[in-house]
């Protein structure tokens, strides 16, 4: 048995700090942090609530430690936010779940991201980065094309207006981007096909396939977009199937190369979009993916595969104690 710290950013931390509801979407709620307690327990290992960065630097300087952290804590602000805290608990020589600092800062910025699958060969939409509205004018690719910020996650910054049209038009929404997260934008060719997420487990050769789903957006979604609004309200605007024909298998096939070939560990979701061929193409990759039981995306498309929340802990916590030489 082990006691097992778990780290994170409870939303009812932040939301009586001023901040919007948008501003601490990729943040935890009560039932994910119970739901981790219950399926750590089941594995047979005691836990430890310790919450933010700040909460465990606290105790770190008061001495504590632990067998063991899970954590999903993504952080405040900075494009290295989902590091800070396995930087703080490599310092300390405590182990911990899923990727190292190189990595989940590496995948957070998703324009260094594609640099990286583009270089290895591997699908991804043409694409620019954009420091300001004015370079809008000069962007040699095709239209139509889609914006989002360079690092954030829950669909924060897409909405049906993401998909842009012309250069009058991208210049307007760089513009509204650039002023609202104060971070560079990226621009992709718009991928018009089919939209897979697929969930991962383990590290390296091991890592394999938890499941893949399809999303398909229903009439009152806004736009075929994985936006916030959608992903908000999921239940009313978004229906997910498991995938299980070609296209899915190759979209599977997509994301485990990506996950492997950016040193993701213990679990993490790809996001993959199809062209107008149907060949799938690289969006992103989440290596810190949430893990609330009923509303995230990768215990979804785990449980579409018949992989049950308990199972989808299990995994990943067999794979981190695996590469810590834990028992």
């Amino acid at each position: 048995m082990l006691r097992i710290g778990l780290t994170y950013d409870m939303k009812t931390d932040y939301a009586s700090s001023g901040l919007s509801q948008e501003e601490i979407a990729e943040f935890d709620s009560e039932e994910t942090v119970a739901g981790l307690e219950a399926a750590i327990a089941g594995c047979g290992h005691t836990t430890d609530r310790i919450g933010n960065i700040r909460s465990l630097t606290a105790r770190l300087a008061a001495g504590e430690t632990w067998d063991f952290v899970f954590n999903i804590a993504e952080g405040l602000a900075g494009p290295g936010r989902e590091s800070q805290v396995p930087c703080l608990l490599e310092a300390w020589n405590i182990p911990y779940s899923f990727s190292d600092p190189m990595v989940l800062a590496l995948c957070l910025h998703k324009a260094m991201t594609k640099r990286v699958i583009r270089d290895a060969a591997l699908p991804t939409a043409d694409f620019a980065v954009l420091d300001s509205a004015a370079q809008a004018a000069g962007l040699a690719l095709p239209y139509p094309l889609f914006a989002k910020p360079v690092a954030e996650g829950t669909g924060k910054g897409i909405s049906a207006a993401s998909k842009i049209e012309n250069p009058s038009e991208l210049a307007r929404v760089a513009a509204a981007l650039l002023e609202k997260f104060h971070q560079p934008v990226l621009v992709e060719t718009f991928l018009p096909g089919r939209e897979f997420t697929a969930g991962l487990t383990g590290t390296g050769e091991a890592a394999r396939l938890a499941g893949c789903m399809e999303i398909h957006y229903g009439e009152d979604a806004e736009g075929e977009v994985y936006s916030y609004a959608n992903k908000a309200g999921y239940e009313q605007r978004i229906s997910y199937t498991p995938g299980g024909d070609a296209a899915a298998r190759a979209a599977s096939a997509l994301a485990l190369a990506a996950y492997r070939l950016l040193g993701c560990r213990d679990g993490g979701r790809v996001d993959i979009r199809c062209d107008a061929a149907g060949a799938p193409h690289f969006i992103e990759i989440n290596p810190l993916a949430g893990l609330n039981p009923v509303h995230s995306d990768l215990p979804i498309a785990a449980r579409l595969s018949g992989v049950s929340y308990n199972e989808l802990i299990r995994r990943i916590l067999e794979s981190a104690f695996k590469r810590a030489g834990l028992a």
